[in-house]
């Protein structure tokens, strides 16, 4: 028995250097902050064969999100769930690390906007069905003017930003843009 316990202890103390070696000081500082490093990353639910669903996540990732892709076997249970309503669904749904669901392809700059200062009764943000032109939804030139709706917890929406062209939905999400 106390051969046992000297082991573990013995091994233990061998292990040490390596655990401080592993543990240089150089380490990410955007993971060093748990809340820093879950800020920009999002779930996405979508099916395993869309391919605008990739293309969205892409975008997501030049506009420095983390995205970790999951095929439910069922998106109308992810989009019960999170309580979108019909009229507001598209083909995939994203919830970020603190919640808020984020449904179709709602441009890079506008997320990073909500999140910069998310409104106290909002859910998050939509674009219904999937404009031509969206990220994701890319056709050429072609582009179909869309608005990115605020998801309210009382089931009610509101514009957040109205989309007129396909050059305004890829310009820097810049701080001052943040709505009150």
């Amino acid at each position: 028995m106390y051969r046992f316990k000297l082991t573990g202890s013995l091994l233990g103390l061998l292990m040490l250097p390596l655990l401080v070696a592993c543990n240089d000081g150089s380490e990410d500082p955007k993971n060093s902050d748990p809340s820093a490093a879950d800020a920009d990353m999002l779930t996405v639910y979508k099916s395993p064969t869309c391919g605008c669903c990739k293309k969205w996540i892409g975008h997501l990732e030049a506009e420095g999100f983390e995205a970790s892709a999951e095929h439910p076997a069922s998106l109308d249970d992810i989009k019960d769930r999170y309580r979108i309503a019909n009229n507001l669904r598209s083909c995939h749904t994203a919830v970020s690390s603190q919640g808020y669901v984020f449904e179709g392809h709602i441009p890079g700059r506008y997320i990073h906007q909500f999140l910069a200062n998310p409104p106290a009764d909002a859910t998050g943000l939509a674009v219904p069905a999937m404009p031509v032109g969206s990220p994701g939804m890319e056709v050429g030139v072609k582009f179909m003017p869309y608005q990115v709706l605020l998801m309210k917890k009382d089931g009610s929406t509101e514009v957040f930003a109205s989309v007129e062209s396909m050059a305004e939905q890829y310009q820097p999400f810049d701080q001052q843009e943040v709505r009150p």
